[in-house]
């Protein structure tokens, strides 16, 4: 793994030279969390965990000093601080996989203050991307149901590593492969494709451009069957090579459509194929897919086996930014813990103090969960009976809500820098387990039910303390 420790902006770098020459004793916690549910939904997808794994510690290289010198920004005391100290933060995270909510930390990091600052921008740019990916992956499984879900965005991708660590990302959030070699060798992703319309023009016609694809992959033959026509061209001589392979003693995987009007050409196919002899046959459909595209399809009874998803996936075009941010909740001097807050006009972006812990609250004895509590991380929360809560929503107008009987189970964990990495499938498993929990209601694509994310009450109180200035 490239170090990626100068993945920052420089602001990070001053307010740590500042940190390290008037705090160098304090130590402090920084939340990460998001405001706001991408796509209008219920809940994100959290991922990216692993690759900040693979990033850290922060080191900075003899060339890396160079660098900063060239500045004239920094003394040599500051230089020699980044060149030789020792990382020493600790992370605390929610596993990758699970669904989560705005205001909840989704990380939490302790340490030097000098050295904590310099984490903001990295851990930004790797969770919002890869939860956002994640994310926009399970609207689409949703929506497709049982139907396979290939990722094919790379040439879409806005970037390099966008386009794998996003590959990872959609299979976290459901997606059964991708096209992306790198991807697949990297994270042990199942990798699929068929061919481009180049391969068919690049024959004197389609028949022979199909019989030779079958020649090198007789037990691999899916057939792109729009370069021409569908109906008059593609289907007929597909179904001529898929008697051609039966003969040989090979059977066809299938066809695929990517461009026209994919719900009337899809029957039309279903029909040719089936009364060829060919049932078994999938379908594969793709170009620019969505939710709500897919969605839509099925609802006309388009009879679609698989589904080939590029740009909008890879980007997240319908919603292209998790607007996840890093903010300071509490320093600790002289052994006393101080808690922090941001106050706003804009109520929303008041943030909560203090150093947390989230729970997952679950009806006493089930796995059916009903609602997320943030705690004091020192707050004695296991399983109750009885807890009064407050709506952590900062725009909520709900009192005190009682809860009774029921099972509370702490969501961050410690993270381990040496942990060695879970393959995206086995997190993809853990996810839909974790989602499979949630109420039916807050996992539909349009207008869901909100999830209930509470405070305590003695959370609550600290947070309104430090907003009256007490």
């Amino acid at each position: 793994m490239r170090n990626l420790s100068l993945l920052t902006d420089l602001y990070e770098f001053s307010m740590a030279n500042g940190f390290h020459k008037d705090l160098p004793d304090t130590r402090a916690t920084f939340d990460l969390f998001f405001r706001k549910v991408p796509d209008q939904g219920s809940f994100v997808i959290t991922a990216g965990l692993q690759q900040i794994i693979d990033t850290l510690p922060l080191s900075f290289t003899p060339v890396d000093i160079a660098y900063f010198r060239s500045l004239h920004l920094w003394d040599e005391d500051f230089l020699n601080f980044l060149a030789t100290f020792k990382f020493d933060c600790h992370l605390q995270a929610i596993p990758e996989g699970t669904p989560v909510f705005p205001r909840e930390p989704l990380i939490t990091v302790e340490g030097p203050i000098a050295q904590a600052q310099l984490l903001e921008t990295l851990l930004l740019t790797i969770l919002n991307h890869e939860s956002l990916i994640a994310t926009k992956a399970r609207r689409m499984t949703f929506a497709a149901g049982d139907r396979p879900i290939m990722e094919f965005g790379a040439r879409r991708a806005q970037g390099a590593d966008s386009a794998v660590y996003g590959a990872r990302a959609a299979v976290i959030g459901g997606v059964s492969s991708t096209s992306n070699m790198l991807a697949g060798e990297k994270f042990s992703i199942p990798v699929a494709g068929t061919m481009a319309h180049s391969w068919i023009e690049a024959y004197p016609d389609e028949l022979t451009a199909f019989r030779q694809w079958a020649k090198f992959y007789p037990d691999n033959s899916a057939l792109l069957v729009d370069t021409y026509d569908v109906l008059t061209s593609g289907i007929p001589n597909a179904i001529t090579v898929f008697k051609e392979l039966r003969a040989s003693g090979h059977e066809p995987v299938g066809i695929r459509i990517d461009s026209g009007d994919i719900a009337s050409l899809s029957r039309k196919a279903r029909a040719m194929l089936d009364d060829a002899g060919f049932p078994k046959a999938k379908i594969t459909i793709s170009n620019a897919l969505d939710e709500n595209i897919i969605e839509s399809l099925l609802h006309q009874g388009a009879p679609i086996d698989n589904f080939g998803i590029g740009e909008k996936l890879i980007t997240s075009a319908s919603s292209p930014v998790l607007s996840g941010v890093y903010k300071l909740a509490a320093i600790e001097q002289d052994g006393k813990l101080i808690p922090k807050i941001k106050i706003s006009d804009s109520r929303e972006k008041v943030t909560i103090p203090g150093k947390k812990q989230v729970y997952r609250l679950y009806r006493e004895g089930t796995n059916k969960a009903f609602a997320d509590l943030i705690a004091l991380a020192d707050e004695p929360i296991t399983d109750q009976h009885h807890l009064d809560v407050l709506d952590s929503n900062p725009l909520s107008v709900s009192k005190v809500q009682p809860l009774n009987s029921f099972d509370a189970k702490p969501l961050l964990a410690p993270v381990d820098l040496d942990q060695k990495a879970v393959s995206p499938l086995d997190i993809q498993a853990f996810s839909k387990q974790r989602i499979a929990e949630l109420p039916d209601e807050t996992k539909r694509l349009t207008k869901p039910d909100s999830y209930h994310v509470y405070m305590t009450p003695q959370l609550a109180k600290l947070q309104d303390d430090l907003i009256k200035g007490k």
